[in-house]
């Protein structure tokens, strides 16, 4: 079958590729053990891929990344696939933590912020989801009481991805009455703040490598220039904005992952001697594997047409980009699944990348809205 090439590659993306390929063959896959073990990554390879130009490569120069487009990142996502990992932080979430910052916050807090975010040295966590308000961000209850020159912050955040290691923190806080419009967003820098508590790390089934935090605010007082965009109220709407963009992440993720299923299960099958034959040679095989190999490229299609429209600065449709994390990431599920298979016992050994795969894809229909949640979403957009 001729290789696919995505229509949105160009020489200079290729170049890319290269670069980021060699990194997370040499400073992130040695170390992924280690690094599900301890929970988190070290942050001098945090730094590597700052001193490369990794992080934060669709933001703007001014503000101290790469002035990419979307599929600049869509080329190390789809690298960091490869290998099987998640615990380098470009998963969704901490993917598009500096985008919740760069279109909510103004030009100086840009400023203040964003440059050491793109170099490594800073990480940004952000913290919505609540106890009781993951999917229902409306229904938040952490608050933020001016005090003067100050906001008081009060409330539980859990689910926060980097939440141990970041400096920097973006909570999503209620200012005003219920509902949406009562919701504003305020930049907390960690460890300058008593009241910020850092709860534990949750143990996860899957993505281990990436520290995962439940998180108290106990009156955490913080200036109140660090009040996101300067205007009470709009936290709702600055956050809808970037969720499209992540949930394009993870259908790009979940293609990706789903793509390197299938070329690992290939060679699984076409080496595996079994009653007398490989077990390429059983028709079972050949099926199951057309049958992921024809569902992983009309996803993939799909997802390109809409990294196309994005990187080309064309505002793409939300119920779209919701139609992509939906099916996207239930096909990375089903197809990690029928691929692990037919490795057998093997394909359940926690040292697989086969099995490291299925492990950390569950959580992609989850997070960015559950897809039960988003089908309700699709179907008012109708």
């Amino acid at each position: 079958m001729k290789p696919y090439r995505s229509p949105w590659m160009t020489p200079e993306l290729d170049i890319l590729r290269t670069t980021a390929r060699r990194f997370f063959e040499e400073e992130v896959a040695p170390h992924a053990n280690r690094w599900r073990k301890q929970h988190q990554i070290d942050r001098s390879v945090w730094l590597k891929a700052g001193e490369l130009g990794l992080v934060c490569m669709s933001v703007p120069e001014q503000y101290g990344g790469q002035g990419a487009s979307f599929a600049h990142e869509v080329v190390v996502m789809e690298e960091q696939a490869r290998i099987c990992d998640t615990a380098f932080g470009f998963v969704p979430g901490a993917l598009n933590a500096p985008h919740f910052l760069l279109h909510t916050a103004t030009h100086e807090q840009n400023l203040r912020w964003m440059p050491d975010i793109a170099a490594g040295r800073k990480g940004l966590s952000v913290c919505i989801t609540e106890p009781d308000a993951g999917t229902d961000v409306k229904a938040l209850r952490t608050t933020a009481r001016r005090d003067d020159d100050s906001y008081v912050l009060n409330g539980n955040k859990v689910f926060i991805t980097q939440g141990r290691q970041a400096e920097l923190s973006l909570v999503a806080a209620r200012t005003g009455g219920g509902g949406a419009k009562g919701i504003s967003l305020f930049m907390v820098e960690t460890k300058k703040t008593p009241g910020f508590k850092i709860s534990r790390v949750l143990e996860k089934i899957g993505q281990n490598g990436l520290d995962t935090c439940e998180i108290f605010l106990d009156d955490a007082r913080i200036p109140a220039e660090n009040l996101i965009g300067g205007v009470e109220g709009r936290g709702f709407g600055q956050l809808m904005d970037v969720f499209v963009r992540e949930r394009l992440s993870i259908a790009v993720t979940g293609v990706a992952t789903a793509e390197r299923a299938i070329e690992l299960a290939l060679g699984h099958a076409r080496n595996r001697k079994m009653l007398g034959q490989t077990l390429w040679d059983f028709q079972n095989t050949k099926f199951t594997l057309a049958e992921c190999a024809t569902e992983v490229r009309i996803a993939r299609t799909f997802v390109d047409r809409l990294v196309m429209e994005l990187s080309n600065g064309e505002e793409i449709d939300p119920a779209e980009a919701i139609m992509a994390k939906y099916w996207c990431s239930d096909k990375q599920c089903e197809i990690i699944d029928h691929c692990l298979q037919l490795f057998g016992g093997y394909g359940y050994m926690t040292d697989s990348p086969i099995a490291q795969l299925y492990l950390d894809a569950r959580v992609q229909r989850i997070y960015g809205g559950s897809n039960e949640t988003l089908k309700d979403l699709i179907s008012r957009a109708m």
